[in-house]
């Protein structure tokens, strides 16, 4: 898998009015947590689909951007949590053992 970081501001409105009809997915990690620590693994080890670029943020270092990307795309702030893009609006937004590459195949499809 191919993560894009994700350490600023203006990525972040970049994905919201750039990137429209395609789908971006925003990973929000927490380095001190081993549920998020699974799940990352768990997306690392199946395959990706070429139409989705992926975004890896690290919320204990970038934890203004956490805030910003929850205010943005009118989210609740979870971790770890995963948020599925389309035209500049949040789709699908999951969180925990919820988070599952199927699913964001399937939402995307």
């Amino acid at each position: 898998m191919n993560w894009i970081s994700l350490t600023t501001a203006d990525q972040i409105q970049h994905i919201e009015s750039d990137r429209m009809n395609q789908f971006i997915v925003i990973f929000k990690h927490s380095t001190r947590c081993s549920i998020s620590s699974m799940i990352l693994h768990r997306l690392e080890r199946e395959q990706s689909p070429d139409n989705i670029d992926f975004y890896f943020l690290d919320l204990i270092k970038y934890r203004e951007l956490s805030h910003a990307i929850a205010a943005q795309f009118d989210v609740q702030h979870e971790s770890p949590q995963i948020l599925l893009i389309k035209n500049g609006k949040c789709i699908y937004n999951e969180s925990h053992n919820g988070i599952s590459m199927q699913a964001l195949i399937a939402e995307a499809s």
